[in-house]
C-alpha cells in the first residue's frame, strides 16, 4: 500500500453519492377521503395497499353515502415512497380510516415526523379522531382539504372552526388525484415538522 492509497480511498468517500435521508410520514383521516388515491398519486414506486372488498356486512357499518361507487377498503395500511431531492426520501404510511382498526395506529405513526390529515368537507365529522389523534400526540400535522369534484363546501375558515385546530395547524386544498398536489401538501407537513426541530 502506498502512502497516497488511503487519501485516495479518503476522497472517494468524501465524493461518494449519499442515499438520500430517510423520512416518514404518514396520511391519515375518515372512510373514504382519498388517503390510498393520494399515495398512490405521488409513490414512485407500486404503492403497497392492504385493499378489502367491502362487503355487506361492512357496507352496513361504513357511510357509503358519499362514495357509493367505493368497492373495496384499507383494513391495514398503504405504503409508498417519493424522493423530495437528492437530499430526502418520504417513506407515506396511510392509515385505515375506520375506528375499528384504530388499534393500528401507534404502530403505524411510530417514527414519524408529521401527518397529512386529508378531510372531505361534506362529512368533516369523519375526520375528527384523526385530527384529535395527532393532537394527543402532539405531532406537527396539516389539514388537507380534497377537493371533490373540484369544489369545497365551506371555507377555509369555517373548517377550522369546525374543527377546532389552532391556526399553527396549516390548513390546505389539494386533489388526491394529482401527483403535484399532493407533493405540495406533503411539502407543508415537511416545513412544519422542521420548523419544530428548529425550536
Amino acid at each position: 500500500m502506498t502512502p497516497t492509497e488511503p487519501l485516495v480511498r479518503g476522497v472517494a468517500a468524501r465524493d461518494a453519492v449519499r442515499p438520500p435521508l430517510p423520512v416518514k410520514m404518514v396520511i391519515a383521516g375518515g372512510f373514504g377521503v382519498g388517503k390510498t388515491t393520494a399515495v398512490g398519486a405521488i409513490s414512485e414506486i407500486e404503492p403497497l395497499t392492504t385493499e378489502a372488498s367491502i362487503t355487506e356486512v361492512a357496507a352496513g357499518v361504513d357511510d357509503l353515502t358519499h362514495t357509493p361507487h367505493k368497492t373495496t377498503t384499507t383494513v391495514a395500511m398503504d405504503f409508498g415512497c417519493i424522493t423530495i431531492d437528492p437530499m430526502l426520501k418520504l417513506y407515506l404510511f396511510g392509515t385505515p380510516g375506520q375506528e375499528r382498526f384504530g388499534f393500528m395506529w401507534d404502530d403505524i405513526v411510530e417514527g414519524a415526523v408529521g401527518g397529512l390529515v386529508i378531510v372531505d368537507t361534506r362529512r368533516l365529522d369523519d375526520c375528527y379522531a384523526a385530527v384529535d389523534y395527532f393532537e394527543h400526540k402532539d405531532i406537527p400535522f396539516a389539514v388537507a382539504v380534497n377537493a371533490f369534484d373540484g369544489k369545497v363546501e365551506h371555507s377555509l375558515d369555517e373548517i377550522r372552526w369546525a374543527l377546532d385546530v389552532s391556526g399553527g395547524v396549516p390548513i390546505v386544498v389539494f386533489d388526491a388525484r394529482e401527483r403535484g398536489s399532493v407533493r405540495d401538501a406533503l411539502l407543508v407537513v415537511l416545513e412544519l415538522a422542521l420548523a419544530r426541530t428548529e425550536q
